[in-house]
C-alpha cells in the first residue's frame, strides 16, 4: 500500500511539472510589439512597431541581441529566461543636453531608455548598412511615422 501511495504521489508531481513545462514551452511571443514605455511622461513621436517574427525568424537575430541581463559586465540572459520590459533597467527617459555632455556613452545607455533603444535598434541597422546588407530604417521619420 505504501508503494502505491508513493508511486501515485510521484506520478502526480511529475504530471504537474510536465503540464506546466508544456504550457511554458508553448508560450507565444506576440508577432508585433508597440515599443511603448512608461518611463516617458508623454511620447513625442509615434510608437515604433517591432516585429519579433521578422527579426528572430526571418533575419535570424537571437533573442539575446535585445534581451539581456548583465552581471560582472557580461550578459547572462539566456533564451527562456524571464523577459523584463526595457524600462526596468533603463529607467530614465532621455538625458538632458547637459547630461549628454557629462555622461559617457555607456552611462547614457545604462540609465536612459531613449539611449538604450536607439543604440540597440538604430545601431544594428547602421552596422548592417555598413556591411552592405539589407537593413531597417535609420531616420526618425522612418521608425516613427506620422500618425494618421
Amino acid at each position: 500500500m505504501k508503494k502505491n501511495t508513493s508511486f501515485t504521489l510521484i506520478s502526480a508531481v511529475l504530471g504537474v511539472v510536465l503540464v506546466f513545462s508544456a504550457g511554458y514551452a508553448n508560450e507565444q511571443v506576440p508577432d508585433t510589439t508597440a515599443m511603448n514605455s512608461k518611463v516617458y511622461g508623454q511620447h513625442t513621436k509615434s510608437l515604433v512597431t517591432f516585429t519579433h517574427k521578422k527579426h528572430n525568424v526571418d533575419y535570424k537575430i537571437a533573442c539575446a541581441e535585445c534581451h539581456h541581463v548583465y552581471k560582472d559586465g557580461k550578459s547572462v540572459w539566456e533564451e527562456g529566461d524571464k523577459v523584463e520590459k526595457c524600462g526596468v533597467c533603463h529607467s530614465k527617459d532621455k538625458p538632458s543636453r547637459e547630461e549628454r555632455k557629462e555622461l559617457s556613452g555607456a552611462e547614457k545607455i545604462k540609465g536612459y531608455h531613449y539611449e538604450a533603444i536607439h543604440e540597440n535598434c538604430k545601431g544594428c541597422h547602421k552596422d548592417l548598412k555598413k556591411e552592405g546588407k539589407p537593413t531597417g530604417p535609420i531616420s526618425c521619420s522612418k521608425c516613427h511615422p506620422k500618425e494618421r
